[in-house]
């Protein structure tokens, strides 16, 4: 069967929201996932603050990656950040996930990238087995910090 990979539209911010959904059943953080139709489709398609593509198996959607630019100061010039990438159960191990990397990966080299970075759970080794196949490498110094919707109020309260 062959098969697509798309740039999302906004006709697809549904499917967008179910695959979120289902990266965090996976990830067994489904209880984070407070994203809606109407935020997905603000940021993905009015404010083009990130990007979306689609892989299609026929007319069956089978994942999803969602990306966005950075910047590197070290190498003066943007990234390309991968925020999510999912395929379902029944699809993985068909090379949709290459596709779909390799996509995002031909993005970045177009928008002159100096580098494409994404995180992965210290358990998933799946994934983990998968990027490294890639020829991806881990950075094992670098420990990733985060402040939440809530912790930013507060700091930005402080004098």
């Amino acid at each position: 069967m062959a098969f697509n990979i798309i740039e999302a539209k906004r006709e697809h911010v549904s499917l967008i929201l179910h695959f979120i959904r289902q990266l965090a059943i996976y990830e067994k953080m489904e209880s984070e996932v407070v994203a809606t139709e109407a935020s997905l489709a603000s940021h993905l398609f009015d404010q083009q603050s990130a990007h979306c593509v689609l892989a299609f198996e026929g007319e069956t959607a089978v994942g999803f990656a969602l990306y966005f630019y950075n910047f590197s100061t070290f190498l003066g010039k943007q990234g390309l950040y991968l925020e999510d990438l999912f395929v379902s159960p029944a699809y993985r191990a068909k090379g949709y996930g290459k596709q779909l990397l390799l996509y995002i990966a031909k993005q970045a080299l177009n928008c002159g990238c100096g580098r494409m970075e994404w995180s992965v759970l210290n358990w998933n080794q799946p994934a983990i087995d998968f990027y490294e196949r890639l020829g991806a490498l881990p950075m094992h110094e670098w420990t990733v910090f985060r402040l939440s919707e809530e912790k930013l109020k507060l700091l930005s309260a402080t004098k």
